[in-house]
């Protein structure tokens, strides 16, 4: 499949709006019901619906701005398959087809709304994983009622406007369209003798504790999605999504940089010259481990230690990043009497011009 900017002909910043505005012009102009055994205008409908599914899905273009599309699991962001026919683009799209041309076609089921809820994490809990407990308030369906919405011992009746269809169609110059009747709102059904707890309403709110499991790996702002723990929609179907938005407080010891953690390590510029053994942080042990390594002899300032494999565990891939041990030379502000006069004698014998160090009293005195 092409570029789904580039079949719908919006620019990348497009809003959503420009991006709907843009699918119903080539839906139309491709339409089957408008192209009847025109297979290559059925190839152009499909295209078009499979970058419509794409574009108007924020997390999933979110995802294909950043990774293409194997941020989307495969050529089209349906796993790979697309839409194998026509029937597949007005089950998932139905609602428009509905609306725009005259209907005539099933609607998809009506979802709950989706919530979110933030999360914090420590740092070691981000990288090594963690379960978690998180409270929700959410609409779920009326237990008096069982989310009919009708008092107990009688039922919801058809709606006298539609006739119990949800839809009513009235002429739109040439094209006879069909929208949502009024009164139900696409229910079919009213109500006459309400529910006493919900008023009629068939859904009333609920406290819930739900267990949060966050994998290794993770990133502050990163999203996790808990399928159908969101709200149950009036007149039933299918709950919305929970999405859960981490927060990462950081750490001093280290800095993430992908799967990579980073880590600077000040030395002196005495180990630095003369090499040694210092003593590093790891993300081992719940981030608390720690290691020895080696210093070689004339170390610089910002050279880099690489540890392989010794980073953040890799999220739906094996392994884990690396650690990166930067090295940060410290120069000392003030020396020691002691240590000067042996920086003095390195520095002559390397022939080098120094600042003079302050006389004492006694050399003062002595002129």
């Amino acid at each position: 499949m092409r570029d789904p900017y580039e079949v719908l002909q919006v620019p990348r910043d497009a809003a959503a709006s420009e991006i709907k505005k843009a699918y119903y012009k080539l839906a139309k102009q491709y339409h089957p019901d408008h192209n009847p055994g025109n297979k290559e205008a059925e190839d152009k409908f499909k295209e078009a619906s499979s970058a419509y599914q794409i574009l108007s899905d924020e997390e999933q273009r979110a995802r294909f701005d950043r990774f293409g599309f194997d941020g989307i699991g495969g050529s089209n962001g349906r796993g790979g398959g697309g839409f194998s026919n026509v029937e597949d683009i007005f089950s998932a799209f139905g609602d428009i087809f509905g609306d725009f041309f005259g209907g005539g076609r099933r609607t998809r089921e009506r979802r709950g709304a989706d919530l979110r809820v933030d999360l914090k994490l420590s740092f070691p809990e981000a990288v090594w994983g963690v379960s978690k407990d998180i409270e929700i308030t959410r609409d779920v369906a009326c237990k008096t009622c069982h989310g009919s919405g009708a008092k107990e011992g009688s039922r919801p009746e058809a709606c006298g406007t539609c006739g119990g269809r949800g839809q009513v169609v009235h002429s739109q110059g040439f094209f006879m369209v069909q929208t949502t009747c009024p009164r139900c709102r696409g229910e079919g059904k009213v109500i006459k003798d309400p529910c006493v707890d919900c008023n009629g309403r068939r859904t009333q709110q609920e406290h819930a504790t739900l267990s949060v499991t966050v994998p290794p790996g993770v990133d502050d702002g990163q999203t996790l999605r808990l399928a159908n723990k969101g709200e149950v929609p009036v007149g039933g179907g299918a709950p919305g999504h929970l999405y859960v938005v981490l927060h990462v407080v950081g750490d001093e010891r280290f800095k993430r940089d992908g799967d990579d953690v980073v880590t600077t390590i000040p030395i002196s510029y005495v180990k630095a010259a003369l090499g040694g053994e210092i003593e590093i942080h790891t993300l081992e042990d719940g981030c608390d481990g720690t290691a020895t390594i080696d210093l070689k002899p004339g170390t610089q300032p910002g050279d880099t230690i690489v540890r392989k494999g010794h980073g953040v565990p890799r999220i739906g891939r094996p392994g884990r990043g690396d650690q990166v041990i930067e090295i940060k030379v410290e120069i000392p502000r003030k020396l020691s009497s002691r240590e000067s006069e042996l920086l003095r004698e390195i520095a002559a014998d390397k022939g080098e011009d120094v600042r003079e160090g302050k006389k004492g009293l006694f050399s003062r005195l002595k002129k």
